[in-house]
């Protein structure tokens, strides 16, 4: 499966959303990170915008990858999208991450609106409806693009698809640990505060149990929405039935 994250907009959880929501649920998927600002993805690759023909190549070889396309590439790499013309079919789905703030709501729509007129189906664009505040009413946060979706029939905005605002996820940017895997670190750490003589080492133990606490509790929350986004990727064609002898 061929996954693109991708919005206008920046500060709406692209990376998050490729990093800790798709890619851990895509067995054997690659990450490759197009952004000429922030790019601080680790060991993964990394492509500039302007490299649209590289992804191209790159695309055609893998069976499974996501693509987290950085705010300041997306104008370009559409634009190019455009030129190499069907280069959109390369792709299982779309992920459009959004929040809840007006002007990011707005690249939203504007997102979903450029992705139709390339020619990119309904049924491959998806929504993830990110930093959702729970003393909020959803309905009314992310109205705009509710109400967009609706007129548009674009049926991949799911309310379901929703990632809740957490600090784990800020914990582990720099941090090239899977929350699945922080979640199931079985290390005793309140005994290591126990058996601690250093406050700065008691420390380092209580903000690695803590943050264990929290990938515990957002974990189960990713799986939902995930299972929520419905990707399937497309079957491949049957091979032909040999010939009759």
């Amino acid at each position: 499966m061929k996954v693109a994250v991708i919005n206008f907009s920046g500060n709406v959880g692209k990376t998050t959303v490729a990093r800790h929501l798709l890619l851990p649920r895509m067995p054997g998927a690659s990450l490759v990170a197009v952004e000429t600002i922030n790019d601080d993805q680790g060991d993964h690759a990394s492509l500039r915008g302007n490299q649209f023909g590289d992804l191209q190549d790159y695309v055609q070889t893998v069976d499974s990858v996501v693509i987290d396309i950085g705010a300041s590439n997306v104008e370009q790499l559409l634009a190019l999208m455009e030129r190499y013309t069907g280069s959109h079919e390369d792709f299982d789905f779309f992920i459009v991450p959004t929040v809840s703030a007006f002007k990011q709501q707005r690249d939203t729509i504007a997102t979903l609106t450029e992705l139709r007129r390339l020619g990119v189906p309904s049924d491959k664009l998806r929504v993830v409806f990110n930093m959702v505040d729970k003393t909020e009413d959803f309905d009314r946060a992310f109205e705009p693009v509710l109400a967009f979706a609706r007129h548009s029939r674009i049926e991949g905005a799911n309310g379901a698809c929703r990632i809740g605002l957490n600090e784990v996820y800020e914990l582990v940017k720099q941090s090239p640990v899977d929350l699945h895997v922080l979640a199931d670190d079985g290390t005793d750490h309140k005994a290591l505060i126990a058996q601690a003589t250093d406050t700065s080492e008691k420390l380092v133990h209580a903000r690695r149990l803590a943050a264990r606490r929290l990938a515990r509790g957002v974990v189960p929350e990713l799986d939902a929405c995930f299972a929520a986004l419905g990707l399937v990727a497309p079957c491949s064609a049957p091979a032909p039935a040999p010939a009759a002898a």
